[in-house]
């Protein structure tokens, strides 16, 4: 096929989309006073969306009902885990954000298993969630905790509807058409919002950024990554996010963290690669 041309290696992939997806995740906060959350992320999914459909060009008419079923819900999926994570970006800081949001996967890593040591892994991400849980007024918002958490959520079903998508589909073809449905899920929450009609024409290089350095780029970068190398691997790699979210708020929106948030950040970490790296290799 036309895309398959498109075949960066998985390491280098996986690595630059986490770095891409942070930095342009920088970007949409700098955004929210303008368009709010549901704006900024109906700008994100629909530009990108807009930017694949113009570099991929997908047939939409040659997809079999096999492939549709699985890149629909890839495509909603994909456009509530974005959403979901924005509003809760809007409330916390991103490495906070992004951690909370990585239960998710770490979930996903150790299910089904009756191991005690993947029970450690999942107490030890829950004992980092504890110190920076809103116990208190004076910690995070418990709502932007709460949506960050559904957010993780909507993650995992995202690496499992992806992995299942990219063996019937090809990378760039999958993001593109899933990209149509995510934005079907996130524009009328962006229309309610009003936020969209403070979109004017000056933005429209920092919205075409973010699309591509939050959407296009990492989730195709993912996918490809995601059909050459098996889950246990992927989720290792992915193990880094919440750092580097840590590290691109404090770069980019100055973002200080507490002690205690920074070693949240690290135990979920550790977390979630111990427990990739520990799993059973037939759970692959």
């Amino acid at each position: 096929m036309k895309n398959q041309k498109f075949n960066i290696p998985a390491l280098p992939a996986v690595i630059g989309a986490i770095v891409s997806v942070q930095a342009g995740a920088a970007i949409a906060k700098g955004l929210f006073p303008a368009l709010g959350a549901s704006g900024t992320a109906s700008v994100r999914i629909g530009l990108s969306a807009l930017i694949l459909l113009l570099v991929n060009r997908p047939n939409l008419r040659q997809l079999s009902k096999q492939q549709w079923q699985a890149v629909i819900p890839y495509g909603i999926c994909l456009g509530a885990m974005n959403l979901i994570f924005y509003l809760a970006l809007e409330r916390i800081p991103l490495g906070l954000a992004v951690t909370l949001e990585f239960i998710g996967p770490l979930l996903l890593a150790v299910t089904g298993s009756k191991r005690f040591i993947d029970f450690l892994w999942v107490l030890l991400a829950a004992a980092g969630i504890a110190l920076i849980a809103p116990w208190n007024e004076k910690n995070i918002d418990l709502t932007g905790a709460l949506l960050a958490l559904t957010a993780g959520g909507f993650w995992a079903g995202y690496i499992i509807l992806g992995r299942r998508t990219s063996k019937i589909l090809d990378g760039g073809e999958a993001v593109t058409v899933g990209m149509i449905f995510a934005t079907l899920v996130v524009l009328p929450f962006g229309i309610s919002s009003g936020g969209l009609t403070s979109f004017s024409p000056i933005m429209i290089l920092s919205g075409t950024a973010l699309a591509l350095l939050s959407s296009a780029i990492p989730f195709t970068l993912e996918i490809n990554a995601m059909r050459q190398i098996p889950a246990r691997t992927f989720s290792i790699l992915m193990s880094l996010e919440p750092a580097v979210a840590a590290i691109c708020g404090l770069i980019f929106l100055k973002e200080h963290l507490s002690i205690y948030e920074w070693t949240a950040v690290a135990m979920v970490v550790i977390a979630s690669a111990g427990a990739t790296l520990t799993r059973d290799k037939k759970a692959n």
